[in-house]
């Protein structure tokens, strides 16, 4: 495979150029998208990022602060579509090999968090699986993994056997800046990954990939694009409706631990976050939970429940 090609110093410019002539698009529409890429940059330039290593974590992170700027729904889908087209131009033209934009959806209202499964909808995904086939139970092990360890998707990919310290109940993953974290896994998720371990044992696997846990039947690396296809698929297969990604699992991860009592801190540790305000966008409680929550620990509703109690005896 090439090697994706040096940035130019006038990056701009060369879109500018590609838009003009292979676009053919007005004066007014070259401004509105060179507007949008921008705004981009002046985001990565505040967050320490750099635009060709951008992830579709970061865009959807970007996407929630055009709504904290108060940009209405239909001016975001506009900037995200502006965005979906200097990345396929950027694949286009060699400087990046994958289009972080593929699955960033624009928002129907002003709502920039991504899907939250329940613990019974990640049961349901994982009862999709079928069993029978070759990668039955390595699927079933991705969903696991990404369910009770939070990963983003490149760590998953990522991960290999000699960070798993499955007897200590933990796994070491290598995060965002080369920085490394400690996760406890699961005991389920250390079951589905020895099942897993068993079929894979059986496949002949390509030099250098030996040390990566997930694997295809050819005996290679999985890439994302692959992780979200099967979590794709399997959601289709569960009937589930909700539009989801393999970060939708780390999200899910996040709430249902905040739901469960645990601390914001500990949270930010295992998601790998630098910022405390970054788990803070993650983890957010449903309305109807949040109502539950008050009227199960308020001192005045526990008295009014009490005293309803007496009054129907």
């Amino acid at each position: 495979m090439e090697k994706s090609k040096k940035l130019p110093a006038n990056l701009l410019k060369v879109y500018q150029r590609y838009l003009q002539l292979e676009r053919n698009y007005s004066g007014n529409t070259l401004e509105a998208y060179l507007h949008d890429v921008g705004l981009l940059l002046d985001y990565c330039a505040q967050n320490g990022l750099e635009v060709v290593h951008v992830t579709l974590e970061d865009l959807q992170h970007f996407s929630a602060s055009l709504h904290d700027l108060q940009v209405g729904p239909r001016s975001q889908a506009r900037v995200l579509s502006g965005l979906r087209s200097f990345y396929r131009f950027l694949v286009l033209d060699g400087f990046i090999e994958n289009d972080p934009t593929e699955l960033l959806e624009s928002p129907a209202q002003a709502q920039h968090l991504p899907e939250v499964l329940s613990t019974q909808e990640v049961d349901m995904l994982e009862a999709a699986v079928d069993l029978s086939k070759a990668e039955g139970h390595r699927n079933r092990a991705i969903i696991e993994v990404l369910f009770s360890c939070g990963l983003r998707v490149s760590e998953l990919v990522n991960l290999k056997l000699s960070h798993l310290y499955l007897d200590d109940g933990f796994i070491r993953v290598g995060g965002k800046g080369n920085k490394e974290r400690l996760v406890p896994i699961s005991p389920r998720a250390i079951r589905e990954l020895r099942f897993w371990f068993d079929d894979r044992n059986h496949l002949t696997i390509k030099p250098g990939q030996e040390d990566y846990v997930f694997l295809n039947r050819r005996g290679h690396r999985l890439t994302r694009t692959m992780i979200l296809i099967i979590i794709k698929r399997l959601a289709e297969v569960a009937g589930i409706q909700k539009t989801i990604s393999p970060h939708t699992l780390r999200h899910s991860f996040a709430t249902a631990l905040l739901q469960g009592g645990a601390d914001l801190r500990a949270i930010q540790a295992m998601l790998g976050h630098e910022s405390i305000s970054t788990t803070e966008i993650y983890t957010h409680i449903d309305t109807a939970t949040l109502r539950e929550e008050i009227l199960k620990h308020h001192p005045r509703n526990i008295k009014f429940a009490a005293e309803e109690g007496e009054e129907n005896v």
